[in-house]
């Protein structure tokens, strides 16, 4: 196990850990780390915890030292001229008439580096833009292009459940999302109702796609021909939710279909893919039989 504390440098950014080594460190407080970027100033999400050693994949940087009121207000002071280094940018991008949507600035602790953040349909020239602005700040100048998730991520906004945006919460990482999981879940293959703000599919899809795949392997198929308490029939529809099988008997006296639970039935055969439950009995009884 491992002694940790959990940073984050933007509000919606991401978390990462560091060591505190013998520091009495709090949630909340604020803390001076050494960074990729070089010396940053960040907010413990959570204090000191231990981990598993599997979890940090490799050597934690130490925590420099706890930081000050200066510290606090010059790294306040760098997000109040963020905004205005966003308006002189995006006035420079009109001037230049550059096929690009300006997200975010950010300047580093240590105002070395000022990092624009943006999103466009292809590759943009932005050389000139990049001279225009290193006159400007007279400091590093580095144009970031980024996707629309992540543009969703930076500026937040409430989804159609009305909440708001998952990734701007709590989402350290984005998750891989296709229309499988939509298709498992019986919803509505309309982009329009499995689309997010960012005109991708919803993260969301992917928060319950595990207990759907648990109840699609121990619930019987579509078409497919199952035992039930009053004879054998043919499913028609399934609703793996509530476990709910509606079933045509074949019975000829049968005409309507009836409704069984899927613990009241017993698979046959049929349908796209046996429940695993049924496979594992097939197996055992091709075990036992002798040859």
């Amino acid at each position: 196990m491992k002694r940790i504390i959990s940073v984050r440098f933007r509000p919606t950014g991401k978390t990462y850990y560091f060591d505190p080594g013998a520091l009495a460190v709090d949630t909340g407080n604020y803390v001076m780390v050494e960074t990729s970027r070089g010396t940053e100033c960040g907010e413990v999400t959570q204090g000191v915890h231990a981990v598993p050693d599997s979890a940090v994949a490799k050597e934690l940087k130490p925590v420099v030292r706890l930081a000050d009121d200066a510290d606090v207000r010059r790294m306040r002071q760098n997000r109040a001229d963020e905004k205005q280094a966003f308006t002189v940018c995006e006035e420079k991008i009109e001037k230049h008439k550059l096929p690009m949507k300006l997200i975010d600035v950010e300047y580093t602790y240590t105002r070395n580096k000022i990092l624009f953040y943006f999103t466009a349909d292809g590759r943009v020239d932005f050389r000139e833009l990049v001279k225009d602005l290193a006159s400007v700040f007279r400091t590093r100048i580095e144009l970031r292009q980024i996707g629309v998730r992540d543009e969703s991520k930076m500026l937040g906004g409430l989804g159609i459940c009305g909440q708001p945006f998952c990734c701007s919460r709590f989402l350290k990482n984005f998750q891989p999302v296709s229309i499988r999981m939509a298709k498992e879940q019986g919803l509505s293959l309309n982009p329009t109702k499995i689309s997010g703000s960012c005109g991708r599919l919803m993260c969301c899809l992917a928060y319950e796609q595990n207990a759907y795949e648990h109840l699609a392997d121990v619930t019987p198929p579509l078409s497919s021909v199952v035992n039930t308490p009053e004879g054998t029939g043919t499913v028609t529809e399934v609703n793996l939710i509530s476990g709910m099988l509606r079933v045509r008997l074949d019975k000829p006296t049968e005409l309507l279909p009836k409704y069984f639970h899927r613990d009241e039935c017993e698979y046959i055969r049929g349908g796209k893919r046996p429940p695993k439950r049924a496979a594992k009995n097939q197996q055992a009884e091709k075990a036992e039989v002798p040859e």
